[in-house]
């Protein structure tokens, strides 16, 4: 059977050329190898036809021009030679779209990203719609990869370099005004204007090639080693050398740059060759692919219920912030409930602040603000809440008073109305155990701060019935959350395997080494803070609050050092406060730390640098991927995908290592088994490994065995 074209050509009365983009079957247009004989075709076709006076490149797609290429295409790859050979078509594609000899116009609507916005990039003229859907972007590095199809050539010849860099480095994608501004765009006009726009411009002949302000040609000039010096030392700073792919693209770029696009668009294919098989560029596609995966799951075979309303007890931080992005993502009513009307304007609040950002910024109108803050309302009292299809309870961490919240809500509540309870650490069993509706009680663990952290944990318990784990799960996914279902244990998933991470690092302390060099080690490894700051941030009373639970639960290897004691008693909360492990001055921006050396005192030891980053980086997170395991074996995650989504999304664990799991297959369990008994000799019995690791060491098994 005849394979269908990705691709369709029209040539209208005024003899120009429309093609119209539209993978068959498909909800995204993407790149695919398999492409490029149809699209030479068409372009063969355009050459022939003598009285061609333009192209259009527009997608049948209702939200995306072309999302970017096919990842599946690298993962098809054995070697970089096949990688750098894909990388060359996509060029020379582009190359041949470039030479046409009439104005090419690319009309954009929706996601043009990676590959799509190569193609872009390829035309002569570029035009898009104004609509929120439409963004434009290169992210090949959040992949491990560079752009493969010309982009690191064409971009900084058409907007600066240093514009240029920061898209490529970053993967940032821009709305259609910073387009416009940047110069990436030529028009942003009406959706229903897009293609009639689109051939007029084509009719109407090339634009000559604006000429790129003082400040790039600068930077493109003599400015040039300057520049580069400077981002590749900021670059180093943030990367601390773990993401090979940043590199790469300042490499490319500066040499195509230096000695022109030819040798430039050869070191990007060999580039995208080598970083296509690349660790880092592997582990960053599989959390890719698992992110994809999870998108599709709906937690149980249950159909979920409709959501139209939902109810938040509590307008702290945490309430404040599940409230904003159930209005403002999910497009929901939302109804806050706090004891105080502080408490409903501290909510409120909180989504008027965020939005106001985004007005100064000009993604949004303070009319759009204005409609997105209509979905919220709140009260002192139960007023409304007999509408509410969903309630999230997000009040302080005591069994008594969620017990409470779940009595009343049944009270005022319609009698399908779920109840979810935002714990870190309370079973759910026992939230729900005097509810006369167990079923409809679930667990929705979200991170702070709610509208930045991706993860959210749904945990049902064993009387939650499966429509309302369904109905839970895409509300998450309203959310703009990604949602791993775990199982009803102290910690979950996310706090159990943080935990001991923790814990090692404040016996690391204990033993005296430096705070900051504790934190720089773990910042080597490549977490976005260190555990000491972490527990700053998050706050050290709150950190320390699940601690007993999991050391009633799983007993000696999650005891806190007991020198931590002295640390609480001396009113020490963290950034809140602004006296933790660190000391803080100034605010927002300026808000400046230094190790606070009189922690030293209140511990009785002598800071010194004893153990290597290497080592202390181990002891830490050995302890973690221990207790994933543990996590695993126990069932209180689904899948090995699950463990490493929760680990990179909820902790940070560097998504270049691919999650816990990725990790340890990456190591080899055996080896995993082997580092842990040393540790157990050296520093005690809380580094043994766990059954299920010595048992899949002994036969040679890796994570990928697991039947999901």
């Amino acid at each position: 059977m005849e394979q269908l074209s990705a691709f369709r050509l029209e040539i209208r009365a005024d003899n120009v050329a429309v093609i119209t983009i539209d993978v068959p079957g498909e909800r995204m247009n993407t790149l695919k190898a398999e492409f490029a004989a149809q699209i030479r075709e068409i372009l063969q076709q355009l050459r022939d036809y003598p009285g061609i006076k333009g192209v259009v490149f527009i997608s049948a797609k209702p939200d995306n021009f072309i999302a970017g290429a096919d990842i599946f295409m690298i993962a098809g790859c054995k070697t970089a030679e096949d990688a750098q050979a894909l990388a060359h078509q996509g060029q020379q594609i582009m190359a041949e779209i470039a030479a046409l000899p009439v104005p090419v116009v690319a009309a954009i609507h929706g996601s043009c990203l990676g590959g799509g916005l190569e193609l872009a990039l390829a035309c002569h003229i570029r035009i898009c719609t104004n609509l929120p859907e439409t963004r434009l972007g290169l992210p090949e590095v959040q992949l491990g990869l560079l752009p493969g199809a010309g982009g690191t050539q064409r971009l900084p010849r058409l907007i600066g370099v240093s514009k240029a860099l920061d898209m490529i480095l970053t993967g940032r994608q821009l709305r259609a005004k910073q387009a416009l501004k940047l110069g990436l765009v030529d028009e942003v006009v009406a959706e229903s204007q897009l293609l009639d726009i689109a051939v007029a411009q084509a009719l109407r002949g090339r634009k000559p090639i604006p000429r790129l302000p003082i400040k790039e040609r600068f930077l493109a000039g003599i400015g040039r080693p300057l520049l580069f010096r400077l981002v590749s030392k900021k670059t180093e700073q943030k990367t601390q050398g773990n993401y090979p792919a940043v590199n790469q693209i300042l490499n490319v770029i500066q040499l195509g740059l230096e000695r022109g696009s030819d040798k430039g668009y050869d070191a990007e294919a060999q580039a995208f060759g080598l970083l296509a098989m690349s660790p880092q560029s592997s582990a960053l596609r599989g959390l890719f692919f698992a992110s994809s995966a999870l998108k599709k799951e709906t937690g149980s075979e249950a159909p979920a219920q409709p959501v139209h309303s939902v109810g938040v007890l509590g307008g702290g931080l945490m309430g404040a912030g599940i409230a904003c992005v159930t209005a403002v993502k999910g497009q929901l009513l939302v109804r806050i409930k706090d004891m105080t009307p502080e408490g409903i304007n501290h909510a409120l609040k909180y989504s008027w602040d965020l939005l106001s950002k985004q007005v100064r910024r000009r993604q949004i109108t303070s009319v759009q603000r204005e409609r997105e803050m209509a979905r919220l309302s709140g009260s002192t009292d139960y007023q409304g809440f007999q509408r509410q299809d969903i309630v999230i309870e997000a009040v302080f961490e005591n069994l008594a008073l969620k017990q409470q919240m779940v009595a009343e809500t049944e009270q005022f509540a319609k009698a399908e109305t779920i109840f979810a309870s935002n714990t870190s650490s309370i079973p759910i069993r026992d939230i729900a155990a005097y509810a006369m509706r167990p079923e409809q009680v679930i667990g929705l663990h979200y991170f702070s701060p709610v509208d930045k952290m991706p993860l959210v944990e749904v945990i049902p318990h064993a009387g939650t019935r499966p429509e309302t784990i369904s109905t839970t799960v895409a509300l998450a996914k309203k959310q703009g959350k990604t949602p791993i279902v775990v199982g009803d244990s102290p910690g979950f998933y996310v706090n159990r395997i943080l935990a001991p991470y923790i814990n090692e690092a404040l016996r690391c302390l204990v033993e005296g080494e430096p705070i900051e060099h504790i934190d720089k080690a773990l910042v080597k490894f490549g977490f976005p803070v260190g555990p000491i700051q972490l527990l700053d941030e998050v706050g050290i009373d709150v950190g320390t609050k699940i601690m007993p639970i999991l050391e009633q639960a799983y007993g000696e290897r999650f005891t806190p050092p007991r020198a931590l004691d002295a640390i609480l008693a001396d009113d020490r909360r963290g950034r809140k406060n602004n006296r933790g492990f660190y000391l803080y001055s100034g605010k927002g921006k300026n808000n400046k730390k230094q190790p606070d050396k009189t922690i030293y005192t209140l511990l009785g030891v002598m800071p010194a640098v004893r153990l290597k980053s290497e080592s202390l980086a181990e002891r830490c997170v050995m302890m973690l991927l221990n207790e994933a395991v543990r996590s695993l074996d126990e069932g209180v995650i689904r899948r090995v995908r699950d463990g490493d989504i929760g680990g990179v999304f909820g902790i940070g664990f560097p998504p270049f290592l691919g999650g816990p799991f990725h990790y340890m297959n990456q190591l080899g369990v055996a080896t995993v088994v082997d580092r842990l008994q040393h540790l157990a000799n050296v520093y005690g019995e809380r580094f043994a490994p766990c059954e299920r690791l010595i048992a899949m060491a002994e036969q040679n098994h890796t994570f990928t065995d697991v039947i999901d």
